[in-house]
């Protein structure tokens, strides 16, 4: 798809964005064709850069930060110098959309805050993120996206009833929140298309992990107990689903099992146990989950993945292979898709990463520009939006 047939084309963002959360917003709009302007300080600039853990480093910076970043344009800016705040403030008086993550407070000492912006531009949707909220107790820890797990309860959710709190192995609530503040973005600019004025558009970390556990949450809110729903024993953590839920081993890897009817499932694996137990008290799946599943972990060990996938796919039971990432990539399913797109950064250096999971008018979208060298266009930038000369 041509990047003028996009559907931001022709919108300016200026993400003054760190780490993930805001970043991710900021590259799903560039990805959907919004000219990203990537403010940064001179002196290192996004901190992501040199954040390596156990990530590669391409071109100089982590992977890690040319995955987030790709499709951008880098304007280096002192916000604590006159002349930079200066170029900074003529941006956002041509900007349409302006997305940050910093603490509360800071942006006011900037002068960049809400209501300074909105008076520079009165057309402008300004997005933000917080870690816990822009007022509270916790408006100055960290927002951390093991933190938000943690405190939120979802790392409590996940492993067994035996097994300490496990947190995600992604950093899923850092990129909800981007995706959230996004959707915010995106509802604000209808609103400016039709009424004409701006908007202030927030999320933060912590919202976004708690909406992420609706449906538990949901039910433990409407417990008149108020007491801790306690997790399943075996296979998986889920506090409400009833028996198969859960990852099962077998004789040679994992088989995941959704919803389905015991008495039926049992017959089918031929698992007469579970059959004649479920079949007897249909009314008892829930409150004796663990037991049943305790039959289904020591039945489904007797055979192969492939021999359980065989008798329950034909017969419309939900259930899947449990893969690696290298037998996923081998996978027909995973092929298809066509979800692995080659970005070049401004040295030439390659690099595979996913591209954008949105098709438009049934086209994935794809951007082969990589993240940007810090300050790469500030230059560029200068001209086009005729700013003011460095002094």
């Amino acid at each position: 798809m041509e990047a003028h047939d996009l559907p931001l084309a022709g919108l300016v963002v200026l993400d003054f964005s760190q780490y993930l959360a805001g970043p991710s917003c900021a590259m799903r709009l560039a990805d959907l064709g919004a000219d990203v302007i990537k403010v940064e300080r001179p002196q290192g600039g996004d901190a992501c850069r040199g954040l390596v853990v156990a990530d590669q480093m391409h071109d100089g910076d982590s992977a890690l930060f040319h995955t987030i970043n790709r499709n951008k344009r880098s304007f280096a800016a002192d916000l604590k110098d006159p002349g930079d705040l200066a170029r900074v403030v003529a941006l956002v008086r041509q900007a349409d959309v302006m997305i940050h993550n910093f603490r509360p407070g800071v942006m006011e000492r900037i002068g960049l805050d809400y209501p300074s912006a909105s008076a520079i531009n009165p057309r402008l949707v300004y997005a933000s993120i917080t870690g816990y909220g822009a007022e509270g107790p916790w408006q100055d820890k960290p927002g951390q996206d093991l933190l938000v797990q943690s405190l939120s309860g979802l790392a409590w959710l996940a492993g067994n009833d035996a097994d300490p709190p496990t947190p995600a192995g992604v950093s899923v609530v850092d990129i909800l929140t981007g995706a959230h503040l996004a959707q915010g973005i995106l509802a604000a600019l209808l609103r400016r298309a039709v009424h004409g004025r701006g908007a202030q558009v927030e999320a933060s970390l912590l919202e976004s992990a708690l909406d992420l556990q609706f449906e538990p949450f949901t039910a433990f809110l409407n417990d008149p107990s108020g007491l801790q729903p306690r997790r399943s024993a075996v296979s998986h953590a889920n506090v409400h689903a009833a028996a198969p839920y859960g990852i099962y081993a077998t004789a040679d890897g994992h088989l995941a099992l959704a919803m389905g009817a015991l008495d039926r499932l049992g017959a089918l694996l031929e698992c007469e146990p579970l059959r004649v137990a479920a079949a007897a008290a249909p009314d008892t799946w829930f409150s004796r989950r663990d037991d049943f599943k305790h039959l289904l972990a020591e039945h489904l060990r007797t055979q192969s993945t492939a021999y359980w996938l065989a008798r329950l796919e034909p017969a419309g039971i939900w259930c899947a292979d449990v893969l690696t990432w290298p037998e996923l990539v081998a996978h027909p399913g995973f092929t298809v898709l066509d979800m692995v797109q080659e970005i070049t950064s401004d040295s030439g250096a390659r690099m595979r990463t996913t591209r954008c999971p949105i098709r438009i008018d049934g086209k994935p979208l794809r951007h082969a520009r990589g993240a940007p060298r810090l300050g790469a266009h500030t230059q560029d930038i200068v001209t086009a939006f005729g700013l003011p000369s460095a002094q």
